[in-house]
This record gives C-alpha cells, structure tokens and sequence, in this order.
C-alpha cells in the first residue's frame, strides 16, 4: 500500500483523480497491516509531511498518518517513539533542519495521536528538557510560536519545578530577542499574532505557578535597563504587560525604585523602552505601567532619571498620537509626563511646534473618536499653556486652532496642575511611600522665615495675592536693573512658579528691611508695608525724573540708599501728578486722596488740604465716659487695665509732631500718621483720678452694634471707618489757630476720601503706647470683618487749587490715637452725598501676641481681580445717600449687610488660602471670621480690599488676546531662566537629600504628619531662634503637609 502511494503522489494524473485514490488508501487503514506494513506507512507519510513539495503531498500525509495511526496504534506508538522524536527535535529530518517548524508540527500531531498511550509520558518528560534547550537557543517568532502551541496544548511538556522559573525567564529573554524587519501589513500582523501566542503561553504558566511570575518579570526589567549598547531589546515585551495583575503595581515599582542595586542609567534605559512600548498594538495597560514607573521614580525624588526620560521620549509619545490602536494609552502617559514636567516649560515646547497640524488633521476627518479625542488633548494644552504663560509668538496659532473646543476653568486648571507635580503629595502610589517636599495642594508657595521675619513674609503674601497689583509688577520691564522692585518682581515670580514648598526672601529682605529695623527682631508689619511701598514709590519717581533728563545712569541700575531716595523724591513734591500716566504703580495701585476741611467757630473762615495716602489707620471707638478725659500723666498704679491702654488724640494739623528717634523703640515710625508720640508730653496726659473700666472701653460710637454675651460688643470695620471719618470738634489743648483770628479758637475738624485707591489698605491701631512704662500694648477687641465694604468717596472738580504732596500716611494726627474726641457734627448737611464705592476683602493679616515687640504675623488671602462679579450679582443699584458732615453713619441697616451676609455664603466655598511662613492651607472666610473668638490673642491687624467693577486691570490684556493665557502677564526671559534653573536644581537637591536617606535607613518606615490645619491651635508664633518659633515651623527642612 506505501509503495502505491508514493506512485500516487509523484504521478501526473489529473489532481481529482489522486484525491480518489488517496480515500481509497485512507479507507484501507481499517484492515489488518503486519508490523513492517505499518512502518512502512508511517515512514513514508512522515516523510510527504516534512519533505511533501508541495502542499497536496503534505495534505495526503497527514491524512494517511492519522487514519493509520488510528487504526493501528500500537504500531504508530512503537514508531513514534523517545529515540525518534529527539533524533527530530536535535538533528533534524533528513535534508530538514532541526529547527525547522514543520518538525515542531509534526511532533505537535503525533503527541496528539498518541495521547491515551503510556508511552506518551516518556515524551513529556522528553519534552520538558528540550524545549528549555530550545528556547535557550533564542528560536524565531516563527518557531517560538509554534512550540507555544504545542505547550499550550500539553501543558504536561513544560518545565516544572525550579526548571519553570528558569524557562520562564528564557522565554522572556527570547521574546526580547524577536524582531520584524518587514513593513508591510501582513507581515505586521503575522509577527503580532505569533508574539501574542508566546505571551499568553506565559500568562499560563504564571497562572498555573504564581512561583514563576515575579523572576519573570525581574528578567522583564533586567533586558529592558540593559546598558549594552549591542543589544536592544524588542517592543514585543510589551505583550506580557497585560497580562501582569494590575494590584502588584505598587508593589513591583516600589521594589525598583527602591533597590540599591539598580543603577540611574540602568532605570533610565528601562524608562525609556517602556514607552516605547506605547507603539506595540493591543497591549493593554502599558500607560498604566509607565505612569507608576515614573510615579515611583518621584516618589523616591529620582528627578533626574524623570527630566532626562522626559524630554527624550516627549516628542515619540506625541507621535504616537497619530495611530488610532495605541492613542488612548499614548494621551494618557503624554498628559501625565506633560502636567508633571512643571519646573521648566522645556518639554511642552517640545511638541507645541507639532500640535497644530495634529488638531487640523483630526478636526477634518469628523469622526466622534477624534473628536472626544481633541477634547481631551485641548484640556491639556490650555493647562501647560496657563502654566507657562509668556510665549504669544508659540502659542496664538494653537489657541486659533483649538477656540472651537470647551476651555477648561481656571480652578479645573489649578486642581489638575497641583496634583500632577512631581512634588505634589497626591503624587505618591500609596501610604508606603515617601511623602515629597514640594508645594502644598494648595499649589502656593509659603516663604522661609529667616528669623523673626514673619511681618515681611505675611504682608508679601497679601500683597502677591492682590492679583492685579501682582499682574502689573509681574509685567515691568527691569531687565538690568537691580531696583527693589525688580527684587519685588524676582519674589513674586517665584512665588508664582517655584516648585519649591517654601521660597527664602533673603536678598528682598535685605534690600526692603527698613534700616532701623534690628535684624532677628520682632517689628511691626503695618510700619514695614508703609516703608516698603514708599520705597517703591519714591524709586519709580527718581527713575522717571532721571529718564525724562536722560541721565546716564539710572536709579535702578545701582544700589541707592534710603537718604538717597527721600533727596531725590523732594524735586517731585513741588510738581504733583495730575494724570494717571503721571502716576507710579504704588500711587495707581493704592494711593487714594484726602480732604481735610476745618471750620473756625467763631469766625466760620475755612481751610482744606487734600494729600495722598496709601493706608488708613483706624482708631478704636471709645466709650462715651471717655470723651470728657483731659490727657494728663496717668495714675501712679500700675495695675492699669488692658482696656485703658488705648491711644490718645494728637492735636490738629497746625502742630507738627515729632518722631521719636527710631533705634530706640520698636515702636515708633517713620510715618507721620501711625502712633507718634509728640512735642510735649502734656498732650498724652491723663487725668491721674481717671479709672477706665474695661466694659466701658467697649463701648462703641454706632449704637447698632450688636450685643454679644454678656453685655460686650463687637466692633466693625465699617464702625472703626466711620469712627475714622466723623467729624472732630478741636477744643481744649486741641484748639486750632485761626489765621483770620489771630488765636487759638474752637473749630470742627472733617475729613472726606475724595479718590479712592484700587486696593484699600485699612490698619487696626491695636498698639496703645504706655507713658509709664514706655511701651506699646495690644487692644485685643474683636472686630467683625466683612466681605463687603462701602467706602463713602466725595469726588471733587478739580484739586488745582489746593496743595497736594504725597505721603504714605495721612497727616491727620486724630486718627493716630484712640482716644480721638470725635463728636456729632452740629452743621448741615450738604447737598451732595458721597458715593458708596464697594471694596471686596482681599487679605487679612493677624497678628498672634500681646505686644507689637513679640508674637507672631501670618495671612488670610484669596484672588480677588478688577473683573471679579461677586458683587455685582447681588448688589441692588445704591439708593442710599451719606451726607458730607457723616452723621449718618454706615450701620447695621445698610444694604451691604445683606449683601456681606449673601457673599458669605458663597465665599464659604470658594478658596481662601492661609500663608503661614512656609506653611499653605487651604481654609475658610468662617475661620478668618472666628480667629480671634476661638484665640483671643490672634487679631486682624491690616486689611486689604479690592475695589469693584475696576477696569484699571491689566492695560486690556486678558486670556482671550492669547498674551496672557492665565491672567498673568508673560515672564521676561531672564526671570524664566532664572526659575527653570532653580527648579531643576531643586529638584537635584530632593533627590540627593532623598538617596542619602536610603543609605541611612533603606527599610526604614514612613511617618506621616497631619494633613491641613488644625483649628484647635493656634496657627502659631515666632521663636526667639526664628525660623517660625512653635507650632512646628521653626525648622526650614521640615516637611509640613
């Protein structure tokens, strides 16, 4: 019968009649064959099968070969035989080669035929040996997947035991080694199919022997990290990612970013090969990987591996955005490597030259994927955009080419870039791993307090949060200069873009500490914002007069002393400004005008000054019993009250005060306005039987004033506002010399705001001086803050004709003290009323302590800009009219109380931020509100409000013209150098200061402070040692979450 067929085969005869015979001979398989017969058969199908020419030949041997074997199988199991197939598997077949995959398919079918004789188990221990060896020899994506057929379908021919982790890890070593020269899709196709068959022969094994998983994959990482230059490992790893379970993530990449043993060259390869494997089509959970990878690598502070792996592969993994299989998982690793690349604005500008020729591409074919697609990528673009704003040029064709789809907000923007940083602490993979020193969730930066500097730190953060006054430092160009606002500049940008926690002012403090302020001593942050912003005022001043005489050189491009400025300012005072191009950004930002008006009494001549001021000083209200007080020395006890230690009046403007000298106490100002002491002694007298209960040194003028528990009262901005502008009936050692009198007469004294400033500084005078004891004490009253304040502004025609100059303060010494006699105006009322300009609280600064020489200063601050609608939501057109001579006081029946009492809702959920030194929380207007009842010696001490409906703003610029994409202006390029530098060095010092944790303690475990602020303490104090003093801030490197 075999020599029959074998005729058959080589015949000429027409195909159909050979397919004929052929069943004739597969029929004949069910009579009886000898022996020999048998073999002969076997013989001669094995050989069509393995050498048939073509495929007819090899179609008839298997059918011969099954049907024979069938039938007699005995024969075909003593044929089939150990000897036979390991001659096959290790020699080849006759002309075929030993690794040929036809053998591996014949093997395959005769296991198959013989599966229910005994013999078949010598083959499987047969098997287990060589197809180790067989893989050890790195077989082709050809062979390897048909021996993943074979073992899939006899799983008894696997390794077992210790021989599975180690064909494991070969098979994992042959995976690495496939590769596919061809490009065309079939063959494209074919190659994936046979890397898929070989992966899921390990998912398999690793399912049926959890044992042989994790060497597996340490033989993963151990090709990919491979430094030899000589080998690179294939994309068809990426095939066994899938299959890995997903919970072991934390596990596995905590163990690899934690091993000594592995090298930064060796990760950084290993880095870059995983995203490589974005292009491997199917693969699943691929970005999930590479994102935990470079997770962990921040977690452990590895910057260095992420920068360099960052801006290597960015522009691969935008490439990859093009191919419609591996897009989703390319967006997501893009979107993460992109939104936490954030100290240097490098890597997005990497592939912004590439991003707008990709959204037309996917704009003009239509489909809803690309177009859900865009939607997503857009999203990101406008949050690194926002982040690095600054690049008009770069970015105006993007934005024309994506206004067509949803921006996202700017609170989205923030939340997404605060918890993507590398330093972000929602960063890390679980609570195993180390918490990061980096910005807070809040996303602001606090500043380093270098010893008792908390009144510098907290009035630099109210005023970097008064987003407009920022926007316009941010927005000068100083470049060459070295002025103090180009230092005030340098801080705000830092602040704005630092990856740091905390920022350290040292060359701002030193260039804006007034000089008789004693370095690593407590001062008063309220003297310090005065002296900050006069200076600022005064070098912008020199500066223009200096440009308009073309001098050569210019005052910012040298150090100038204080003495130098105020001589230089005194040619300005003769000629004031008149325009608002005339003005300095201090005197547009918050310089307002004040009329003074003072009536004789008996001759009824008048007199008026208007001068500028950029802050009001807000006496207490005293009680009524105190009003007929004569300001004598005080009584010799020296048990006097705390309640009666408040601030006497100082006489009218026809005498001029003395400032005490500086370097003698912490008290005493530079300014004409804030708590002087004068000429004579005899104008701060008390009457020595004049006992001052504390009650009464409650009681307030406005009678609206709400009664709390107890029979106290609580005070109000609007209450020590209106205190600040009643009228004044000068008597006594007050009176005032009338020129058309010739002497001292009574007169009345009344003050008018007759131009309003953008940002109204408003100081609490909590600091009372001591006559006896020669020190300045606290009133601790609380006083309500609202949200809304009405600030009663009486504009006049023309100022021409009174004398003006400019000051930071008002030189109107009834305002300095709180003992001020303030009565109810006797004239009538005018017939036009001041308008109501509404303010909106921007920041609150608190003081924590008993003394203006010792405690502690910390903020409350939000954004608050010109185009903010909060008010105008709620706020109904005015009605209300206050006349000239004040005597109607705003009180608790004003509209803006119902007003406050709206926005105060709604401000419980917005963001208020609370800056303490290096420390950021977020918090609440409620807790600004109940600082002072819940911690009686925390008080507010300066406010700043932002008026509404301002269109001074940022001379048009806004996030629509594509200039300033978050509201900020553009970043000159040497202050961007200056932060991407720092940054990075920044982020070298993590990972240095991280490594050289690891060797002193690799195992050791994480502790974890809490999280926020917590509302049973105090926010905290300064220490004699600086540095934030208790409370846990003293210590810069502490890590404060």
């Amino acid at each position: 019968m075999d020599k029959i067929l074998e005729g058959l085969v080589s015949s000429s005869h027409p195909l159909p009649l050979k397919r004929v015979i052929v069943r004739k001979v597969v029929e004949s398989a069910e009579h009886w064959l000898d022996e020999a017969q048998c073999e002969a058969m076997f013989d001669l199908t094995t050989r069509l099968i393995l050498e048939g020419q073509d495929p007819f030949q090899r179609q008839v041997g298997h059918q011969v070969l099954e049907a024979y074997a069938r039938y007699h199988r005995p024969e075909f199991e003593s044929f089939f035989n150990k000897t036979f197939v390991l001659g096959l598997l290790q020699q080849g077949y006759h002309s075929l080669d030993r690794k040929d995959v036809a053998i591996l398919d014949y093997i395959h079918n005769g296991l198959k035929l013989i599966m229910s004789c005994p013999s078949v188990l010598d083959l499987f221990s047969l098997l287990q040996v060589e197809v180790l060896r067989m893989v050890c020899e790195r077989p082709e994506p050809q062979l390897c997947a048909r021996l993943s057929d074979l073992l899939t379908d006899f799983l008894q021919c696997i390794p077992k035991g210790k021989l599975s982790i180690t064909f494991c890890q070969q098979l994992v070593r042959t995976i690495g080694h496939f590769q596919c020269v061809s490009t065309q899709e079939k063959e494209l196709r074919e190659y994936v199919s046979q890397v898929t068959k070989v992966s899921n022969l390990l998912q398999n094994i690793w399912k049926a022997e959890p044992s042989t998983l994790l060497p597996s994959l340490q033989e993963v990482f151990a090709s990919i990290s491979s430094t030899d230059a000589s080998f690179e490992p294939s994309v068809a790893l990426a095939s066994l990612v899938q299959h890995i379970p997903l919970q072991m993530i934390t596990v596995l990449i905590r163990s690899l970013t934690t091993d000594p043993n592995v090298k930064d060259a060796s990760m950084t390869q290993a880095l870059c090969r995983m995203i490589d494997w974005l292009s491997w089509p199917l693969a699943q959970h691929v970005d999930t990987w590479v994102i935990a990878l470079l997770k962990g690598l921040a977690a452990v502070q590895k910057f260095t591996i992420l920068i360099d792996v960052t801006l290597l592969k960015i522009e691969l993994v935008f490439n990859r955005l093009w191919f419609p299989l591996v897009r989703p998982g390319a967006l997501t690793v893009l979107s993460h490597m992109l939104l936490s690349f954030q100290h240097s604005p490098e890597a997005f500008h990497l592939i912004v030259p590439h991003v707008v020729n990709l959204v037309h591409s996917f704009k003009s074919d239509g489909l809803p994927s690309s177009t859900t697609f865009l939607v997503q990528l857009t999203e990101l673009i406008h949050c690194m955009m926002y982040h690095y704003s600054g690049f008009p040029d770069l970015y105006e064709p993007i934005l024309e080419a994506i206004k067509d789809f949803p921006k996202p907000s700017e609170e989205k923007i923030k939340l997404i870039l605060s918890q993507s940083a590398w330093t972000s602490q929602s960063n890390s993979l679980a609570s195993c791993l180390s918490r990061l020193s980096g910005k807070s969730e809040t996303g602001k930066t606090g500043l380093i307090n270098l010893g008792n500097t908390c009144y510098m730190n907290s009035v630099i953060q109210a005023l970097f949060m008064a987003t407009d006054f920022r926007r316009q430092v941010l927005s000068l160009n100083l470049n060459g200069c070295n002025s103090l606002m180009k230092k005030l500049q340098h801080l705000f940008a830092f602040l704005a873009h630092t990856q740091r926690e905390a920022y350290a002012p040292r060359i701002f403090f030193e260039a804006s500490r007034p000089p008789w302020f004693t370095p690593r001593s407590q001062q008063d942050c309220s003297e310090y914002l005065r002296f900050l912003l006069d200076r600022l005022h005064e070098e912008e001043k020199i500066l223009k007069v200096q440009s308009s005489h073309k001098l050569s050189e210019s005052l910012g491009c040298s150090e100038t002393s204080l003495q130098e400025v105020a001589n230089k300012a005194a040619v300005l005072t003769e000629t004031p400004c008149t325009s608002d191009s005339e003005k300095t950004l201090i005197e547009k930002m918050f310089g307002g005008k004040l009329q003074t008006h003072i009536c004789c009494l008996n001759c009824r001549s008048t007199s008026q000054k208007v001068e500028a001021f950029t802050d009001l000083s807000l006496a207490f209200c005293p009680s009524s019993s105190m009003e007929n007080l004569s300001f004598q020395e005080p009584a010799s006890s020296p048990s006097t009250q705390d309640g009666g230690l408040m601030q006497a009046s100082v006489p009218g403007p026809s005498k001029e005060p003395g400032v005490c000298n500086p370097s003698t106490a912490a008290f005493a100002c530079y300014s004409a306005v804030n708590e002087r002491m004068v000429d004579s002694p005899d104008e701060f007298r008390c009457s020595e039987d004049t006992s001052v209960p504390n009650d009464s040194s409650k009681m307030l003028i406005n009678k609206d004033v709400p009664q709390k528990a107890g029979g106290e009262t609580t005070s109000s901005v609007t209450d020590l506002l209106n205190y600040f502008l009643a009228p004044e009936i000068l008597t006594g050692d007050n009176q005032y010399y009338c020129e058309n009198c010739a002497s001292l007469q009574n007169a009345e004294k009344t003050m008018q705001i007759t131009e309003e400033p953008e940002y109204l500084i408003l100081t609490l005078l909590r600091f009372s001086y001591d006559q006896k004891y020669h020190v300045r004490r606290k009133i601790l009253d609380n006083v309500s803050l609202p949200l809304v304040l009405e600030l009663p502004v009486k504009r006049t025609t023309s100022f021409s004709s009174l004398s003006e100059s400019w000051s930071l303060d008002v030189d109107f010494t009834d305002i300095s003290e709180n003992l001020a006699k303030k009565l109810k105006p006797s004239g009538t009322e005018e017939a036009c009323s001041p308008k109501l300009v509404p303010y909106l609280l921007s920041s609150v600064v608190v003081h924590s302590g008993v003394s203006s020489e010792s405690g502690h200063y910390y903020s409350y601050a939000r954004n608050i800009t010109g185009t903010e609608s909060s008010y105008q939501m709620c706020h109904q057109p005015e009605t209300l009219t206050l006349a000239s001579s004040q005597s109607h006081l705003l009180g608790r029946d004003s509209p803006s109380a119902v007003i406050e009492q709206d926005l105060e809702n709604k401000e419980m959920s917005k963001e208020w931020f609370l800056f303490n030194d290096s420390r950021v929380t977020f918090t609440s207007f409620q807790s600004v509100q109940k600082i002072t009842s819940r911690f009686p010696k925390d008080t507010a001490y300066v406010l700043l409000y932002k008026k509404q409906n301002s269109t001074n703003g940022l001379n048009g610029n806004n996030s629509t013209t594509g200039l300033w994409v978050n509201g900020d202006p553009p970043l000159q390029k040497e202050l961007m150098d200056a932060i991407t530098k720092d940054n990075k060095l920044y982020l070298q010092e993590q990972e240095l200061n991280a490594r050289a944790r690891a060797l002193q303690a690799a195992s050791a475990s994480c502790s974890f402070r809490p999280n926020g602020f917590d509302d049973n303490d105090p926010p905290g104090s300064c220490g004699p040692t600086g540095g934030g003093g208790g409370g846990g801030f003293n210590t810069v490197g502490r890590l404060v979450f």
